[in-house]
């Protein structure tokens, strides 16, 4: 495990797909993460790449031939991701294909994923190198997972997420048979700022957003106000999960989604899926912000 601090707070990053596991205050001590408490959700903040969500079947089609991947890729859970380099502030990790990868996934790539603390924010920066000959596909999406509620003497039902802009915004629901996106859509969030939440929200699993207009979400106390907020403006596609029995709320940025139960299962038109030519790079990142209230 690597860590890095300055005056307010203290992260932490397993080795094992370079999964942020702590973000805690330095004067308080309130740790605003997830436990990982595997009897009902045993992940911190998972790596999606170089899929989000399931595919069809668990398999996708590239080149006439057929590729077994598991939901939300191979970062998560690898152990064979390295940490390339350590500063005072940053944390740079990084995993290249292999020939066991090049089984499943065959693409020559380096995937990078840097953890920058600077103040009261964690900057989380993606960087995907295409080494190989052709093109190279790919989505990438960030998973973490927050306490909720944060403090004692609180209940879920005491928090509320706050969207930057007025949405009026569908949910694209999944199938929770298969894990894929349905055609079923339901008005989630009705020209309002605000969605409360209860544990009976994820009883059909994520609220998968597609056209939100706002780039912010902040997780909100009744009590304690602004708790911290997500920012994710290199990110087109939005995913807000728990398990109904979890006290924690992930808000999840994505480039990219699951496949819809439609698919032809097509790699290269797969929605959301990014074309990376040859020898270039891609960049995209999230921030974290804890508000200065519960640091200070």
């Amino acid at each position: 495990m690597y860590t890095l601090q300055n005056k307010k707070l203290k992260i932490a990053v397993k080795k094992t797909g370079a999964e942020l596991c702590k973000i805690e205050s330095v004067k308080h001590k309130t740790n605003f993460m997830w436990h990982a408490d595997s009897n009902i959700w045993g992940s911190y903040a998972p790596n999606l790449f170089p899929i989000i969500g399931a595919l069809k079947n668990g398999e996708y089609i590239f080149n006439d031939n057929h590729y077994k991947l598991p939901k939300h890729g191979f970062v998560r859970h690898n152990e064979n991701i390295e940490l390339q380099d350590q500063t005072e502030n940053t944390l740079v990790f990084k995993l290249t294909y292999n020939e066991n990868l090049l089984k499943i996934y065959p693409f020559k790539f380096e995937f990078y994923i840097t953890f920058k603390l600077t103040n009261n924010k964690i900057e989380v920066l993606h960087h995907v190198k295409n080494l190989d000959t052709k093109a190279l596909y790919f989505s990438i999406g960030g998973h973490p997972a927050f306490k909720c509620p944060v403090f004692e003497n609180e209940n879920y039902q005491d928090y509320f997420l706050e969207f930057e802009h007025t949405e009026h915004s569908k949910r694209h629901l999944i199938n929770m048979e298969n894990g894929l996106i349905s055609s079923e859509t339901h008005l989630m969030l009705n020209n309002t700022k605000t969605l409360p939440l209860k544990h009976e929200l994820f009883n059909r699993d994520a609220l998968v957003f597609k056209d939100l207009k706002s780039k912010k979400i902040s997780l909100n106390s009744s009590n304690k106000g602004r708790i911290l907020s997500v920012l994710f403006q290199d990110f087109p596609y939005l995913g807000i999960w728990a398990k109904p029995n979890g006290d924690y709320i992930c808000i999840e940025p994505w480039l990219g989604i699951a496949d819809y139960e439609s698919t032809n299962q097509d790699f290269t038109s797969k929605e959301g899926i990014i074309k990376l030519a040859s020898n270039c790079d891609f960049k995209a990142s999230y921030s974290i912000e804890i508000n200065n209230t519960h640091l200070e």
